[in-house]
């Protein structure tokens, strides 16, 4: 666990859905509730790497431009691979302080921990700053490595124009697909195998880091 008196990463996000759903109209509601129930209907949960899966490998920018392999990161130990969907996400940035607070934890089992994001490196490494973030923040541009995992989906038509009109999302992303990746999170051992898989088509929810400091005490 965090060595602090954080409450769980759910308890969190749970908080920040309430405060949402009391004070957003009923109109926003609908259309994010239609929202995610085209994600769930889409079979994205179906599609997905799963555990026993081989981890397609990737090469990606971190946030100052250097390049960064999966490959090279399992040659030092398992890598918890997770996915988030920009620094504009408040869930995401919950989610980012608490894998945080869980790297020491991570780090005790050999394990590192690589972010990826669609955003442009711009806006990752702002993410990065924002979070004081000690674990690479690595940019998919157009979900090329999310795509191999097979979670990318694309919002529907009024959810993207709400995105796109509150704080712009093609222009975080540097393209017009309106595409994003599931709130994913994967465990892969140094054989490159796929030992532990998050995956919900609900981004308000997430692996709680903890667990992940569970199940590599567990298997690691």
């Amino acid at each position: 666990m965090s060595n602090d008196n954080t409450p769980p990463l759910k308890s969190q996000l749970d908080a920040k859905r309430a405060n949402f759903e009391r004070t957003a109209d009923a109109e926003k509601q609908a259309i994010y509730k239609a929202g995610f129930e085209d994600v769930e209907q889409s079979g994205i949960l179906e599609l997905a790497k799963q555990v026993g899966d081989q981890a397609p490998d990737f090469t990606l920018n971190n946030a100052v431009g250097e390049p960064v392999s999966l490959t090279d990161y399992l040659k030092k130990g398992p890598v918890v691979l997770t996915w988030y969907r920009g620094g504009w996400c408040p869930y995401c940035n919950l989610t980012l302080q608490q894998l945080q607070k869980e790297l020491p934890n991570f780090k005790a089992k050999g394990a590192q921990l690589l972010a990826l994001t669609p955003e442009l490196p711009d806006a990752s490494v702002s993410t990065a700053e924002k979070n004081d973030l000690q674990f690479e923040v690595l940019s998919d541009i157009g979900n090329q490595v999310a795509k191999n995992y097979g979670i990318v989906f694309e919002l529907t038509e009024a959810v993207a124009k709400i995105y796109n009109a509150s704080f712009g999302l093609n222009e975080h992303n540097g393209d017009t697909s309106n595409a994003l990746p599931l709130a994913a999170t994967y465990i892969i051992n140094e054989e490159g195998k796929i030992d532990y898989a998050y995956l919900n088509t609900d981004y308000r929810n997430r692996a709680e880091p903890s667990e992940i400091t569970a199940f590599l005490n567990h298997n690691f």
